[in-house]
């Protein structure tokens, strides 16, 4: 471009995973890191120096406990919950404890008999997406929550499809 007479003012680039590539390189006047402000499992599991916290979580609730299956408990957080394609899904808290999509409306959670028996139904757990990105375009809002009150809440106005 600059050859040809035309020197852009903006050149712009990288990503969550990438951002300390291209911000090192000399090249980018600026940087678009988006998931960042979420982190998500997928980029927690990335081996270089991240220096953003997790922030996203979806809160489920226990809705059937280990005494019906002395194995696992079932949230009501499954794939219209939680997108399909997260790999990775934690429970906040908990890293003894495992997430598997149970279907559309379900969620099935699994760890050791002493921990599920802890979580009776109307339990809430904070399950943390393996993929932010496809997770949140599947919500109208973001809760800001500070202390465990609500802070703020902010629209989500680009989502869905075609959006």
């Amino acid at each position: 471009l600059e050859t040809a007479g035309l020197r852009p003012e903006t050149v712009t680039g990288g990503g969550t995973g990438t951002w300390p590539i291209e911000a090192s390189s000399g090249v980018f006047t600026e940087i678009q890191p988006g998931s960042f402000m979420f982190m998500d499992n997928e980029y927690g599991g990335i081996e270089m120096d991240i220096q953003f916290q997790q922030s996203l979580s979806v809160l489920s609730t226990v809705t059937s406990d280990a005494s019906a299956h002395p194995s696992w408990v079932v949230v009501d957080a499954g794939s219209k919950a939680i997108h399909p394609g997260s790999k990775v899904v934690s429970v906040m808290g908990h890293p003894d404890l495992t997430y598997r999509s149970g279907g559309d409306e379900h969620g099935i959670i699994e760890g050791p008999a002493d921990v599920l028996a802890g979580l009776t139904i109307g339990s809430i757990l904070q399950l943390i997406p393996g993929h932010c990105d496809p997770t949140v375009n599947m919500y109208d809002a973001f809760y800001g929550v500070e202390a465990e009150t609500i802070t703020d809440v902010w629209t989500i106005d680009a989502r869905g499809p075609g959006v």
